[in-house]
C-alpha cells in the first residue's frame, strides 16, 4: 500500500502496516493515494484485455486517457483513443476527503470523496475479455452528471518539429505531414469516434523506398484500410453538445453527454472496435452484437495472477528496501497484464500508459499521442526485455502477441532476401516496422545511388541482423518451460538461422572464391556486436546467439525436425566460428568480436553469451572467464549502468556477484521519480519505461533462481540478510516456492510437493542450494 510521498502520515502508516503484518502473509501492494493529482503525469495506470488506462482526477474532474493495442495511424502513430472527463454536480470531488486505489487483486482502480455531506464512489475497470471499460458511479444522494469525450484529432494536424519522432518518419518528416483527423459524431444518445487510415500510408511509401514494389501486393500490410474507435454509451444520459478546450498546450473539442435527471447510481460503458475493412459500416456493425462482461470470470483472471508468481521481500532496514523492491515488481507485472491478450506486444517506450509528453521532456509540446521512437516501429533489443521476465513469473500466455508479431512478417522478412540478394532466409533488422520493413528514416532517405539496397544506410543499426534470434530462443524456452506445441513457429526459426548461412556464404562469395574461412567456419562479416561494436568481424553476440538457437532447435523432440533438417542444421552449428577472448587488466576476457572498425555505442555484448544466452553461468564451465570480463573488461565497466535497458543487474545476478547484483537491483526497482512508483523512465527512450521494468524483474528473479541443465541453483545470488517468499518457474514444468529466513530456508515446494529442506545440498562452489 502507498500513501502519499513526503507525508509525516505515510511513514507512519507504513511503519505500523510492517509491524502488524506477520512473515508469510501476503503484502498488500496497493497503491492509494489521498490527494488529487495535478496533471497526467501524476496517473495511475488500470487495464485488462490490450487496454489501457492513466486515471486521475484534476480540479474536481475524473479523467483518463484511452489507449489500444495495434491503433495505428497512417503514419504509424499509435493513438491514443481519446480522453474522458466525467463531472458531477453538486461535486464530492471538490471536498477534503479523497481517494484513489490501484487494487491489484481485481485489476480495478477505485475513486472516492465527500464534500459537505455529499459522497461518491467509482470503480474503473477494463474486461479482460473483450475490448470494453467500464466505470461504474455510486452517490449516497442523486447528482448530475456529464461525460465528455475529449479529441485533440478533432482536425486534422500539422505535426511541427521533432513531433513526428511519435510515428515512422522520425527525425525526416516530409514537409506538410499531419496527422489526419478522426470522425466524431453523436449516434442517438451515443459518442461514435473512430479514425479511418485513408489509402496511402507509411507502408506504401517504405516498400517504394526500399525497392520491394515487384512483390508489394504478397506483402503482409497492417495498415490498409484500419479502422480504430469505439462507442461511448450510458444509460439515462442525452447529448449535449459540444464545447472547445485546451489541456497543456493542446486544443480540443468535447462532446458531451449530461444526465437526463439527476442519479445515484449510474454506468459508462467504453467499447473499442479495431479492424481491417473497406467499408466503415461493416466496422459499425460490431457494435450491434450485444456483449456482456463477466465480472466474476475477471476478478477470477485477475487473481490467478497474483496466485500464479510472486515475489515478496523483506530486507530489514529502516527504509524498507525490500518492500519497494517487491512491490514495483508487482506493480510493472500489472502493467504488463493489461496488454496480456494484445494483438502487438507491448511496447518498449511507454506500453498502453504514455502520458501528455511535456511532463516527460519539457520541449516536447505536443499532443497526448507523442512518444519517442515511434508507435509502429519495434526496437527488438528494447522489446525482448519486456518479454523475458514472463518466462519465469509464468505468463506464458502474454508471450504469444510478441511472437506472432514475428510469424506474421515472416514471409516480409524474407522478401527481403529474394528481392536483393536471391537467397533464403528471412533478414529481419533491429528497428522494424509492423510490417516488417526497416524503419524507413533508419534505412536512410539520403543513400548512395548503389548502395546495397538490402542494407540499413545507417552507422547504428548497418548489419545488426541478430537480434530476432532471442525471440526464437524464447518461443524454444517456452516450450522448453510448459512442453506447449511451437509448431507454428518453427518455419521462423529455421529461416532465421538459414538466412545467416546464405547470407554470409553470399557476402564471402561477393569478396573472393571461398564461401568459407580456411578451417571450413562461416565469416560472419560485415557484423555488429549489438549497436556498439561496429563492422565487427565474428561478433561474439552473434556467435552465441546462433550456437544456442541451432542447439536448441537440434534438441527439440522429433515432431518437429526430420532426419535431413537435422543433418543439415548439425553442419551448420559445426560451421559457426568459435567465441573469442583477449586479455584485459592482466585477466582472460570474452571478447566483443575477433576484430571491429569502431566502438558506437554503450552496451556489453561480450556479457550476452551470459545474458541472455546462458553459455556462461552459475553450474556452467569457465565462470571464471565471465566474472573477469565483468570486472576487468575496461568497456564493460565504463559503460555500467542501472537506468533504461542497461542489463548489468542481470548479469552481475547469472555471475553470482550478489553485491553488485543487490546494489543493482535496488536502483533499478526503486520508485520512480513520478508519482505512481513504476513509471519509470526517460531511460535512454520514454516513459513509462519498459525495458527499464523488464530489465529489473529479470534480474531480480535471477538473484533467487537459476538453472543449468536440468539442476536448479536455489538464492545463487541472495542477499542473506533479506528475507524472502517467492514462487518462480523454471524449466520441465517445475514451479518452484520458497521461502527463505534469517538466513535459512523455512519451506520449499516444487510443483506444490513440500520437500525436505535439511536434506537439501549446499554447492560450496556457488554458495547457493542445487536441486537436481
Amino acid at each position: 500500500m502507498i500513501i502519499q510521498k513526503n507525508s509525516k502520515q505515510s511513514l507512519l502508516s507504513l511503519l505500523l502496516f510492517f509491524s502488524l503484518c506477520t512473515w508469510g502473509q501476503q503484502p498488500d501492494y496497493n497503491v492509494v493515494w489521498n490527494t488529487p493529482s495535478r496533471n497526467s503525469s501524476e496517473s495511475m495506470p488500470c487495464g485488462g484485455g490490450d487496454i489501457g488506462l492513466n486515471v486521475w482526477v484534476e480540479d474536481g474532474a475524473i479523467l483518463f486517457y484511452i489507449a489500444r493495442s495495434g491503433t495505428f495511424d497512417e503514419n504509424n502513430t499509435l493513438l491514443k483513443q481519446g480522453r474522458i472527463r466525467i463531472q458531477l454536480s453538486p461535486n464530492p470531488f471538490e471536498g477534503k476527503t479523497f481517494r484513489q486505489e490501484l487494487n491489484l487483486e481485481t485489476g480495478c482502480v477505485t475513486l472516492s470523496a465527500e464534500n459537505n455531506g455529499l459522497s461518491a464512489g467509482i470503480r474503473i475497470w477494463v474486461d479482460v475479455f473483450h475490448p470494453v471499460i467500464h466505470v461504474e458511479v455510486e452517490n449516497n444522494r442523486k447528482l448530475k452528471a456529464s461525460v465528455s469525450y475529449e479529441s485533440w484529432r478533432y482536425k486534422d494536424r500539422l505535426l511541427r518539429k521533432n513531433e513526428s519522432n511519435q510515428n515512422s518518419y522520425k527525425w525526416a518528416a516530409p514537409e506538410g505531414l499531419r496527422t489526419k483527423k478522426d470522425n466524431l459524431a453523436f449516434e442517438k444518445n451515443s459518442i461514435l469516434f473512430y479514425h479511418c487510415n485513408e489509402n496511402e500510408t507509411i507502408f506504401d511509401v517504405t516498400v517504394r523506398q526500399q525497392g520491394l514494389d515487384s512483390v508489394k501486393d504478397s506483402l503482409f500490410n497492417p495498415l490498409k484500410n484500419l479502422i480504430s474507435g469505439g462507442i461511448i454509451e450510458a444509460r439515462g444520459f442525452r447529448p449535449a453538445g459540444t464545447s472547445m478546450g485546451e489541456y497543456h498546450h493542446t486544443d480540443f473539442q468535447a462532446w458531451q453527454l449530461e444526465s437526463e435527471e439527476p442519479l445515484k447510481k449510474w454506468q459508462l460503458a467504453i467499447r473499442l472496435h479495431t479492424a481491417q475493412t473497406e467499408d466503415v459500416n461493416v466496422w459499425k456493425q460490431a457494435f450491434n452484437k450485444p456483449v456482456t462482461s463477466d465480472k466474476k470470470a475477471n476478478l477470477k483472471w485477475w487473481k490467478d495472477i497474483w496466485n500464479r508468481s510472486f515475489i515478496h521481500v523483506r530486507s530489514n532496514d529502516s527504509v524498507q528496501t525490500g518492500f519497494e523492491i517487491s512491490r514495483n515488481y508487482q506493480l510493472f507485472r500489472y502493467m504488463l497484464a493489461c496488454n496480456a491478450f494484445g494483438d502487438y506486444p507491448t511496447k518498449f517506450n511507454g506500453g498502453l500508459f504514455t502520458f501528455d509528453p511535456q511532463f516527460v521532456d519539457s520541449t516536447c509540446l505536443f499532443t497526448p499521442d507523442f512518444r519517442k521512437w515511434g508507435g509502429g516501429t519495434y526496437t527488438a533489443q528494447n522489446q525482448r526485455l519486456v518479454y523475458f521476465p514472463m518466462l519465469k513469473s509464468g505468463d506464458f500466455a502474454m508471450m504469444t502477441s510478441q511472437f506472432d508479431f514475428y510469424l506474421r512478417n515472416l514471409h516480409n522478412a524474407e522478401m527481403r532476401s529474394r528481392v536483393y540478394w536471391h537467397h533464403a532466409g528471412a533478414c529481419f533488422t533491429e528497428q522494424m516496422e509492423n510490417f516488417g520493413l526497416p524503419n524507413p528514416s533508419e534505412y536512410g532517405w539520403k543513400r548512395p545511388i548503389d548502395f546495397d539496397k538490402g542494407l540499413e544506410y545507417n552507422k547504428w543499426l548497418e548489419y545488426q541482423w541478430d537480434t530476432v534470434l532471442e525471440f526464437c530462443f524464447l518461443i524454444m524456452e517456452k516450450e522448453r518451460y510448459t512442453g506447449e506445441d511451437i509448431s507454428i513457429y518453427i518455419p521462423l526459426i529455421e529461416s532465421c538461422l538459414l538466412f545467416f548461412d546464405a547470407h554470409y556464404q553470399y557476402l564471402a562469395k561477393q569478396r573472393g572464391h571461398d564461401s568459407l574461412d580456411k578451417n571450413g567456419k562461416l565469416i560472419l562479416y560485415p557484423g555488429s556486436a549489438c549497436e556498439t561494436y561496429k563492422m565487427a568481424y565474428n561478433a561474439t553476440s552473434t556467435i552465441a546467439a546462433l550456437q544456442t538457437v541451432t542447439s536448441r532447435l537440434l534438441e527439440l523432440s522429433e515432431k518437429y525436425t526430420d532426419a535431413t533438417r537435422k543433418a543439415y542444421y548439425t553442419q551448420f552449428l559445426s560451421r559457426l566460428p568459435e567465441i573469442r577472448t583477449r586479455e584485459m587488466n592482466g585477466q582472460t576476457v570474452i571478447a566483443p568480436a575477433w576484430h571491429w572498425e569502431r566502438i558506437n555505442n554503450k552496451e556489453s555484448p561480450q556479457l550476452y553469451p551470459v545474458f541472455p544466452w546462458g553459455l556462461y553461468g552459475i553450474g556452467k564451465p569457465d565462470l571464471e572467464k565471465a566474472v573477469n570480463t565483468y570486472k576487468c573488461d575496461s568497456d564493460a565497466v565504463k559503460f555500467r549502468d542501472y537506468a533504461g535497458w542497461k542489463q548489468d543487474a542481470i548479469w552481475a545476478a547469472r555471475l553470482g556477484l550478489t553485491k553488485e547484483a543487490q546494489t543493482l537491483v535496488t536502483k533499478k526497482l526503486q520508485n520512480s521519480d513520478k508519482r505512481f512508483p513504476a513509471f519509470w523512465g526517460p531511460g535512454f527512450d520514454w516513459t513509462p519505461d519498459h525495458n527499464w521494468g523488464g530489465s529489473g524483474m529479470i534480474a531480480l528473479q535471477e538473484m533467487l533462481l537459476q538453472t543449468a541443465d536440468e539442476k536448479i541453483f536455489l538464492l545463487p545470488a541472495w542477499p542473506r540478510d533479506w528475507d524472502v517468499h517467492f514462487k518462480l518457474y523454471v524449466s520441465y514444468n517445475k514451479i518452484i516456492e520458497c521461502k527463505y529466513k534469517n538466513g535459512k530456508i523455512e519451506e520449499l515446494k516444487i510443483n506444490e510437493q513440500q520437500q525436505v529442506v535439511g536434506r537439501l545440498p549446499l554447492d560450496n562452489n556457488y554458495n547457493c542450494i542445487v536441486i537436481d
